[in-house]
């Protein structure tokens, strides 16, 4: 039998990164078997918490990330409806929640909030933790019938055996044991009709054939609950992989209620969503290999579950920056340039050559936005000290500056080739001449004819862009400054 995932979350607004960790690791759970099929189901059963256009969002979220489903609302397939909200309406929840009452795994309960709440203070005021014992699953079921034809309001909560344990594997936290005294009856289905997540997640993953269930740990506690259900359906519990958190540091975890950031914000702070996928494996899995750096036909070969940890993974915004880095420094300059025109554009107007200026940023930008601030320079030179000549490490200062200068505007003045290559030439000549270290030309060229101490290019480069005429522009500029 094909393996079969599902990425189940519930459109209540931005794709925060725990959620799409979720949906990578399923995903690479069902593509490491050639046939397994990978589904998206919408879990909105939870209508209060609904947020318009939240839906459009997984959606596209999964498009960037190549996260493609083979099984869902938008594209089909033989288990549908994908919504949750539309299972809803064939009345199927409650048709199974009616079946599990008659199979003992569920009753009817009428209790208002004045009742349950009378039974919390009550169990609090004895220092126990509050478990609700419900009167209700003493009627029987032609009672509740009776009561539920006269109006009367009701709930459909999971009936727990009050003795024995529970057991389930988990592929990630191995074999859970726990008293089945210590679980809550969980509602299955609303009083508005609606089931629960806890009871809607169960059926619809046993009618979907979902082999294999990848979820966060805060589930943990639940499994037990959901494997109740399926024993008493007689139905075959899948595989679980539960997921450590992402956190924020070591004692929160992240949150979009806290401010962090989506996967939508980090796209726009300028960073790719492979590189964003490529970084969120690695939060709580590690590959067998030493490496960092994968595409995501590369994370399908080399996923294991067995490789996921069992503790809560920091997000590091650095190391996601460094690896965005490295996924733009690998592309080819046609697909990187196509890539950051627009953000060149936003930043320069004048006519020079964007695609040498795409390749001097290549190796400097981290994200996409950091190239704008970096390019202000060429279309207007800045006004700047003088004392940014200093510079212990290239040993300048602005009377060694002002000679280097010179000797500079003397050696272009004449240059009739502006390639990047021939001003190489002609510029590093000017140290071994002068018997200096390069940078004692090098820096103070850069300097002159950009305004600015830190820049994404050396002088050479920088200088061929500009162009002959507003090179020596600047230079003559900026002399004049020191003379003075």
């Amino acid at each position: 039998m094909a393996l079969r995932t599902r990425f189940a979350p519930s459109p209540t607004g931005y794709m925060h990164i725990g959620n799409l960790r979720t949906a990578l690791y399923a995903y690479l759970v069902a593509k490491k078997d050639p046939n397994g099929v990978f589904i998206l189901r919408i879990e909105d059963t939870d209508q209060g918490r609904l947020v318009e256009g939240a839906t459009d969002i997984i959606y596209d979220t999964l498009k960037a990330c190549g996260l493609n489903h083979d099984e869902g609302p938008d594209v089909g397939g033989d288990y549908g409806s994908y919504i949750q909200s539309e299972r809803v309406k064939s009345g199927l929840y409650l048709k199974y929640a009616k079946e599990l009452i008659k199979l003992g795994g569920a009753h009817y309960c009428f209790c208002d909030e004045e009742m349950i709440n009378a039974q919390r203070e009550l169990q609090e005021a004895r220092g126990e933790s509050f478990k609700y014992d419900d009167p209700c699953k003493n009627l029987s079921i032609e009672e509740c019938e009776k009561r539920i034809a006269n109006g009367e309001p009701y709930v459909i909560r999971q009936t727990i055996p009050e003795t024995g344990t529970t057991s389930f594997d988990d592929e990630v936290f191995g074999k859970i044991t726990v008293e089945n005294e210590t679980l809550d009856e969980q509602i299955l289905i609303k009083s508005d009709g609606f089931p629960t997540y806890n009871f809607a997640n169960v059926i619809d993953d046993h009618l979907m054939g979902i082999t294999d269930v990848v979820r966060g740990m805060e589930y943990l506690s639940s499994s037990p609950k959901y494997n109740l259900i399926y024993n008493a359906f007689g139905w075959d519990i899948p595989r679980y992989i539960h997921c450590p958190p992402v956190m924020k540091d070591e004692h929160s975890k992240l949150s979009k209620r806290n401010g962090d950031a989506s996967f939508q914000d980090l796209v726009k702070k300028g960073y790719l969503p492979e590189a964003i996928l490529n970084y969120i494996a690695l939060l709580g899995w590690s590959p067998s290999e030493d490496r960092e750096i994968f595409t995501l036909d590369e994370l399908v070969q080399a996923f294991d579950v067995k490789h996921i940890g069992t503790s809560g993974a920091i997000f590091d915004p650095e190391k996601l920056k460094w690896m965005n880095g490295v996924w733009l420094r690998n592309m080819d300059l046609d697909s990187y340039y196509a890539l950051v025109k627009p953000y060149i554009d936003e930043a320069v107007k004048g006519d020079f050559d964007k695609k040498a200026i795409a390749k001097v940023v290549q190796q400097r930008a981290d994200t996409l936005v950091d190239i704008p601030p970096m390019l202000d320079f060429f279309d207007t030179f800045p006004a700047y000290e003088n004392d940014l000549y200093n510079n212990k490490k290239m040993k300048t200062n602005p009377e060694v500056a002002l000679m280097a200068l010179k000797e500079c505007r003397t050696a272009l003045e004449n240059q009739t080739d502006w390639s990047e290559e021939a001003l190489h030439e002609t510029l590093l000549a000017l140290p071994k001449k002068l018997e200096v270290k390069n940078g004692i030309i090098l820096f103070p060229l850069r300097l002159a004819i950009t305004g600015k101490q830190f820049t994404p290019g050396g002088a050479v480069e920088i200088a061929a862009i500009l162009g002959k005429e507003e090179t020596l522009r600047r230079l003559d500029s900026s002399i004049t400054q020191l003379e003075a």
